[in-house]
């Protein structure tokens, strides 16, 4: 019982320690001309939704829940984002070649045709991210047509 007494101690000792150690938050205050939505001129409807669905992890800045000052969780949203970003920065969407972007919009199409993104645990905290039928099938419908536009 003592030696659980002390893992306990430990553990909590740990986690209060492990606060002093911050995140760099994938923040920004201007939207670049290289953005997606400015080189497209994205309509209303579909720039709102994709901005609440994918922007948090797909762009410079994120709108971060208050669960994000807590270590672990903070390590692991850094991380998440980072992967995210690193695999589709639609803040550097003007970066992109004809032939990338045209690889970028298959692989959104396809992803929100086989519901793998918004991602699962995302939209467990973030209903509001949830894509409808009818936001996905919009999305999707101005993807290919920009898509189409690029070959």
């Amino acid at each position: 019982m003592k030696f659980l007494k002390i893992i306990a101690w430990l553990a909590l000792v740990a986690l209060i320690v492990i606060q002093s150690f911050p995140i760099i938050l994938n923040e920004s205050d201007t939207v670049p001309q290289s953005d997606f939505m400015v080189e497209n001129q994205v309509p209303a409807t579909i720039k709102n939704r994709l901005q609440i669905s994918c922007y948090d992890c797909h762009s410079n800045n994120t709108d971060y829940p208050w669960y994000s000052k807590i270590q672990p969780a903070a390590w692991y949203l850094k991380d998440h984002i980072q992967e995210g970003k690193d695999e589709l920065n639609f803040n550097e969407w003007a970066t992109f070649s004809d032939r990338r972007k045209n690889s970028k919009l298959r692989s959104i199409i396809s992803q929100i045709e086989e519901d793998k993104m918004p991602l699962d645990f995302y939209t467990l905290i973030h209903r509001d991210a949830i894509l409808s039928d009818e936001d996905k099938r919009m999305i999707i419908d101005y993807m290919t047509a920009l898509k189409d536009s690029l070959e």
